[in-house]
């Protein structure tokens, strides 16, 4: 690997940078003892509860995520203060239905590494914030203590948060060493923070390529498994509609020509019923052109698009689309894929007499997509099913799928899918 190869290293040592966080060090010494004197709390409460009717369950199912909250608002101060290029940290989820999927997905959330790091940044810096705060007192008392000759009555003043009295000849020379030794050692600890913010929250190089590595692999899967499911799914529509169809257009034809000479009213009343049957099947190989990809889908955009599935949908939709900009073919394509599937899957299995389509661009960059029916729910993800195809589809665009489908209903789709996938 080339030094070229490398990311390019950010700095930390400007001097807005350097202000910035002294001051928010200043504020995590006292907001961070907070934060973790929570955590704590309800750790303890979770454990001595636990066996009391599953309540102590409720409060750690509640600590990780209050864990998310601290390492979001971590994540989030440290990007906006050193703009490193953190990727936004998101809520874990398995994409799996029912309790099983809710445990797997609490189990994935509890063991987020960008969380982990978030709050062991969290912790340092709230150390470091104490220091920050005893060293401003320093400072403040130094200024002070430089200026007393002129005010002080005592022979000897005391330097705050030290307990050291200094005499009143050595006032001025102790109170300017206090204060350039405080403001010297503030500075440093606003670039030691930028320093050890980088190192625990931006993953190394390797770290970045076998991340990569690994979502490619994800991804390489989920495409040929998405492409196997769309296969299985055309097979099965031509081998159960159009080719019993075509199959049976032939066989009027068949019957037509054997009694062209000796019936010609009987001959061209099969030749009709052929050509019903011919316009049929074309209309069915449209329906399942249209389900491999749309045509409206690249002319005017996923709107049109969902506006055309939802005009040609058996049960009411309600939408509410707000896309202010387009979004990568394959991007559009899984996520119009994802509310036909869906639209379809309410109308085939559900009972449902309603659904909803809400779809927005998110930032940075993020197509999120969600459809909901009140149907009875109870939907499973079965290999070389409906909800397989979306999960699959999904995760080939480099997205997430959520699935919650409790019986009894509701189901919800719920797909985030990167706009530059």
């Amino acid at each position: 690997m080339t030094s070229s190869d490398s990311p390019p290293v950010r700095p930390v040592t400007r001097p807005a940078q350097v202000a910035g966080a002294i001051a928010q060090l200043a504020a995590l010494g006292v907001l961070g003892v907070a934060a973790f004197s929570l955590l704590f709390t309800l750790l303890g409460v979770g454990i001595g509860l636990v066996f009391v009717v599953g309540i102590g369950l409720v409060v750690l199912v509640g600590l990780v995520y209050v864990l998310f909250a601290l390492g979001w608002l971590e994540t989030e101060r440290v990007e906006g203060l050193y703009r490193f290029g953190l990727p936004r940290l998101r809520p874990r989820s398995s994409g799996r239905p029912g309790f099983g999927g809710f445990l797997r997905t609490l189990w994935m959330q509890t063991i987020d590494p960008g969380t982990w790091r978030a709050i062991a940044n969290l912790a340092i810096s709230t150390i470091l914030g104490w220091v920050v705060v005893a060293l401003a007192g320093i400072l403040v008392s130094g200024a002070v203590l430089a200026f007393a000759p002129l005010f002080a009555e005592a022979s000897a003043v005391r330097l705050a948060r030290t307990g050291i009295e200094v005499p009143l000849a050595w006032a001025v020379p102790v109170g300017i060493f206090a204060a350039l030794f405080s403001a010297a050692a503030l500075i440093g600890l606003g670039v030691l923070h930028g320093i050890i913010a980088r190192a625990i929250m931006v993953p190394s190089r390797e770290a970045q390529l076998a991340a990569a590595a690994r979502m490619s692999s994800q991804q390489h899967a989920g495409a040929v498994r998405a492409a196997d499911v769309e296969r299985t799914r055309i097979e099965r529509d031509l081998h159960d509609g159009v080719q019993p169809r075509l199959v049976s257009v032939g066989m009027t034809l068949g019957l037509a020509q054997q009694k062209i000479d000796a019936d010609p009213e009987a001959a061209k009343a099969l030749i009709s019923e052929a050509h019903t049957s011919t316009k049929a099947a074309i209309t069915e190989l449209r329906q399942l052109a249209r389900g491999i990809h749309t045509s409206v889908l690249d002319d005017r955009g996923l709107d049109a698009a969902i506006s055309a599935l939802v005009a040609r949908s058996v049960v009411p939709v309600h939408t509410d689309v707000r896309l202010d900009g387009r979004c990568s073919r394959d991007t559009e394509a899984a996520a119009y894929f994802v509310i036909a599937e869906a639209l379809t899957n309410a109308a085939k299995h559900s009972r449902a007499t309603e659904v909803r389509v809400v779809a927005r661009l998110r930032e940075p960059g993020t197509l999120w997509a969600r459809v909901e029916d009140n149907g009875v729910g109870g939907a499973r993800v079965i290999p070389g099913g409906g909800l397989d195809g979306i999960v699959n589809r999904v995760l080939a665009a480099g997205g997430e799928a959520r699935i919650d489908s409790p019986a009894g209903g509701p189901t919800s789709v719920e797909v985030s899918i990167p706009c530059a996938s």
